[in-house]
Formats: C-alpha cells, sequence, structure tokens
C-alpha cells in the first residue's frame, strides 16, 4: 500500500504523496496512514495570510534592498514564489528566489530519529551579506529549519537570516521561533498539517490530518 504503484491517483508527480479530496492519505515511509480531519483555510484566507506575511516581511526589512527568499522544498519553494509576486505587486520590485532540498525528512510528521538529509540548494545569487529569509509550509520540531540554516551558511555569510513559516503547530525541539508565522495552530504529535499549493496538490488552501 505504501508504494506510488498501488495508491494510484493518491501519490503526486514529485514521489511526495499526494492529499486527495478522499479522506486518507499514505505517507511512504512506513505507509502510515492519515485522516482528513479538517480545512483549516480555505483559498481566499490562505491568500491573505501570505499577502499579510509579504507585508510583514518588507516592513521588517525596510523594503527589498540585500532581500532573498530562499524555499525549503518541497512546498516552500511555491510559497517563496508566492511572496515574491506579492512583493513586486506591493513595491514594484522583484526578489531573488532559491530553494533548499532537504529529503527523506518530513518536519511535521517524521520521528525524532530520522534526520534531516540536505540534497543540494539552488542559490542563484550570492548570499553573502543578504538578508535571507527561509520559507517553509509548516515548522514543527525545528529540525528541518536547522539543517536548511547549516546549508545556507555552507555557501556564504548572510548579514541576516529569518524564517517565514506559513503555520507554526507547536512541538519545538531546538530554540528555533520563525520570524513571520501565517498563523499559529496547536496540534498532537498524532495530526499533520498540510498545507496545499497548485502546482502540487491542484489546490490552495490547508488541511488537517490524523493517524
Amino acid at each position: 500500500i505504501g508504494s506510488p504503484e498501488n495508491l494510484g491517483k493518491n501519490w503526486s508527480s514529485t514521489g511526495l504523496p499526494f492529499l486527495p479530496a478522499e479522506p486518507f492519505f499514505v505517507f511512504p515511509k512506513g505507509g502510515i496512514i492519515m485522516e482528513f480531519k479538517s480545512d483549516l483555510m480555505d483559498s481566499d484566507t490562505l491568500k491573505r495570510c501570505l499577502i499579510r506575511m509579504s507585508h510583514q516581511i518588507l516592513e521588517r526589512n525596510g523594503g527589498t534592498e540585500n532581500l532573498c527568499l530562499v524555499g525549503i522544498k518541497t512546498r516552500g519553494v511555491p510559497i517563496a514564489e508566492i511572496i515574491r509576486d506579492n512583493i513586486l505587486s506591493i513595491e514594484g520590485k522583484e526578489v531573488p528566489v532559491g530553494n533548499i532540498d532537504i529529503s527523506f525528512y518530513r518536519d511535521d510528521i517524521e520521528p525524532v530519529a530520522y534526520s534531516p538529509k540536505i540534497s543540494g540548494a539552488e542559490l542563484p545569487f550570492d548570499i553573502n551579506g543578504k538578508t535571507i529569509v527561509l520559507v517553509d509550509d509548516v515548522i514543527h520540531t525545528g529540525r528541518t529549519t536547522r539543517a536548511a540554516i547549516d546549508c545556507l551558511l555552507k555557501h556564504g555569510r548572510p548579514a541576516f537570516i529569518q524564517l517565514a513559516a506559513v503555520i507554526d503547530r507547536g512541538h519545538r525541539e531546538l530554540p528555533i521561533r520563525p520570524d513571520f508565522v501565517g498563523k499559529n495552530i496547536p496540534t498532537s504529535r498524532e495530526e499533520l498539517i498540510s498545507v496545499r499549493v497548485p502546482s502540487i496538490d491542484g489546490e490552495f488552501g490547508v488541511k488537517l490530518f490524523t493517524k
């Protein structure tokens, strides 16, 4: 049941579990079955959330000078691109976007025993002296964020590293706190929050699943 062949339409083209309209999906590592529980944000609410976060990023940094966005794959990348587009609409200036790929680990579902594994980074700009805003969909233990910071520091020395997360679900294991948060949603460890983006999931919103 935990393979793309058996999951059929429940498996996305990215190799990650596709979260369908049906009331469950299967996470590949260990075949963990998650059941749909509730909608946390619809499309319009999530769009307004990201517009607000875009304004906060600009206000915190006094505009776009030396500002760069780095999305944490998978869903952090399209979210970073949406924030870039919002900033372009607000300021009339385009902010460069890169990405970091941390695979074989999901901060919002995997047991503590698993470790983040950095697969690579695409940073089409010099990060030295820049303000880097890491963008992720959900922050949980903080281990994914730490791995992303470690990856950045191997590529240079930014002036500042900030963190933007659409959802903060709590249960932190490291002293890491987002600078920009769309919404704080307390959860149990048996639950998973999925930020849905059209390029991956075919819809826009935030859903809650449970084991």
